[in-house]
């Protein structure tokens, strides 16, 4: 291993970035499928336990990622991966995550479809902002030479434009996109899976060489957004059930959309894609522990110390 993880390039070969973009396109306009008006209307109807779980995903999360990259000092290349990891909107399956822990599926939802607006903006402004605090990653930019504008606009037909599409099909025929939504979803998700094998494939020698220095720090990572989210959750008194998808909306990240930003702009830079698809496999890990514990482990732990 003689060279360092922030020299590399991982590769997804020819037309795999074109694979990728109609990949999570399809995805978001899956999801978008089930999303309508009124769940960017719950913001007003009850704006407390959105606001919150705004805050947390755009705001807290970029702050505790700032903090845990002063606190560790990771190779520079995987603190860009963090900062993009955090800047991201919450995965596409944080909701089957919050309905499986027992969380409030509608703010789950409406966290997802308010996010993923406000992501065209968020998530290329909080990655620059918070990377640009940081020397050492605030250098690489400056390397880089990162055309801010084209990150929206890759942002905007990714996410903006299947976004509108999905609920413009919904308002129009509901019963159809009821219909279709989790077909759609689920073959982008399975699509893209079948990408992320073939690429992991074609970098499976630089994933053994550096993978053991990313585990550690994802493994913290996602345990402060999660404990985050529902930390500041608990600090504003809401209920249990909005506390949980606060946390999961803030633990469960979209760093497929990450993955894509990085071979767009970073040109597959080694350490930050390392950590953006390290995060997409851990995060599912976490989000099946919490579902099963909130859901049916709490209980049935309690259960065994009571029969003792």
């Amino acid at each position: 291993m003689s060279e360092s993880i922030d020299a590399i390039r991982l590769n997804i070969g020819e037309g795999g970035l074109m694979v990728m973009n109609v990949s999570l396109a399809i995805i978001m306009f899956g999801v978008a499928l089930e999303l309508s008006v009124k769940d960017f209307k719950r913001l007003i109807q009850e704006p407390k336990s959105t606001l919150v779980g705004v805050f947390s995903q755009f705001i807290l999360l970029p702050a505790i990622t700032f903090g845990l990259v002063y606190l560790f000092e990771p190779h520079p290349s995987m603190a860009l991966g963090m900062f993009m990891v955090a800047a991201c909107p919450g995965g596409n399956i944080s909701n089957f995550f919050s309905l499986l822990a027992g969380g409030n599926a509608a703010l789950s939802v409406s966290m997802t479809a308010i996010a993923t607006g406000l992501a065209i903006v968020m998530t290329p402004f909080n990655f620059t902002l918070w990377a640009s605090f940081y020397e050492p990653t605030h250098a690489i930019l400056r390397d880089i030479h990162i055309n801010i504008w084209e990150v929206f606009k890759i942002i905007g037909l990714i996410l903006g434009i299947p976004l509108i599409l999905g609920m413009v099909v919904r308002h129009v025929r509901e019963g159809l996109a009821d219909r279709i939504a989790s077909w759609i979803k689920w073959f982008g998700i399975i699509f893209f899976a079948g990408f992320v094998l073939v690429a992991f494939s074609m970098n499976f020698q630089n994933f053994l060489d550096y993978v053991h220095l990313v585990i550690g720090l994802v493994f913290f990572h996602n345990a402060f957004a999660l404990t985050g989210g529902y930390g500041l959750a608990s600090a504003f008194n809401l209920s249990q059930k909005d506390r949980k998808s606060i946390a999961i909306e803030t633990g469960i990240q979209n760093s497929g959309l990450g993955l894509l930003l990085i071979f767009n702009f970073f040109d597959g830079l080694g350490g930050m894609a390392l950590v953006a698809a390290w995060w997409g496999i851990w995060h599912v890990v976490t989000g099946m522990a919490i579902g099963w514990y909130w859901s049916i482990g709490k209980s049935a732990i309690k259960g065994v110390f009571s029969n003792a």
